[in-house]
This record gives C-alpha cells, structure tokens and sequence, in this order.
C-alpha cells in the first residue's frame, strides 16, 4: 500500500437550507453549519483518496479534526472545499482543507486526521 503526500481533491457545494445552522440544530441563523462544512471537508478528503493504492479489504476513518469556521456563507452561496493530504506516516494520514466562498475569501480552515484500517476487523470492533 502506498499513499503519496501531494494526493487531493476539490468539491463544490451550493449552501442550501438543509445546510443550515437553523435547521442542523447548530444555530438560528441561515448560513452554512459548522457540522455541515466539517462533512465537507471530509467528503474532499474522502475523494482526495480515490487514487491512493488501498487495498480493497482496507479503508480509511476519520480520527481527528481541528476546525476554524472563519467566516459565514449564507445560504444561496457556494463553497469550494479543496483538502491536500500533507503528512503520512504509515496508516496515519493528515490532510490540510481550505474551504473558501464565492469572493474566494477563506470561510474555514480544517485539519483532518484520517487512519487506514481493515474493514472488517473495524466493523467488528464496532459492532461490541
């Protein structure tokens, strides 16, 4: 299995009302809720993966998160989430992910922390 530093990807999201602090539960207000920006970024480092040399019984979970939500996006509005894997070590893998708006302004910066396991044996884990 090799993950090469350098890997990423990009997505583009629309913030919709189901997007939105007001109606996740994380807020009042129509913007974009951190719990939703945080599933985008995983969602690019998830993508970011597609790539990488992982062997079919094996997958990758997220372990860790570090999250700056700097700026609102209300809803109407659209992100761009681009997430650059910037440190392996071994089954650990850390991804940088920039998330800025329509004006190209950074709206959060987002450090994920994502670890290889092996499919099964995690399901079985989870499943005690």
């Amino acid at each position: 299995m090799a993950i090469d530093v350098g890997l990423s990807a990009g997505l583009v999201h629309t913030v919709t009302a189901d997007d939105s602090a007001r109606v996740v539960g994380s807020g009042d207000l129509d913007v974009l809720a951190t719990p939703r920006l945080l599933a985008l970024a995983e969602a690019a480092t998830v993508a970011a993966l597609t790539e990488a040399d992982i062997p079919a019984d094996r997958t990758t979970v997220g372990t860790r998160v570090e999250l700056e939500h700097l700026r609102p996006t209300p809803v109407g509005e659209t992100v761009t989430v681009g997430a650059e894997l910037v440190h392996v070590d071994g089954r650990l893998l850390r991804f940088e992910v920039i998330v800025t708006d329509d004006a190209d302004r950074v709206a959060a910066r987002v450090l994920v922390t994502r670890v290889v396991v092996e499919r099964d044996a995690f399901l079985r884990r989870a499943a005690r």
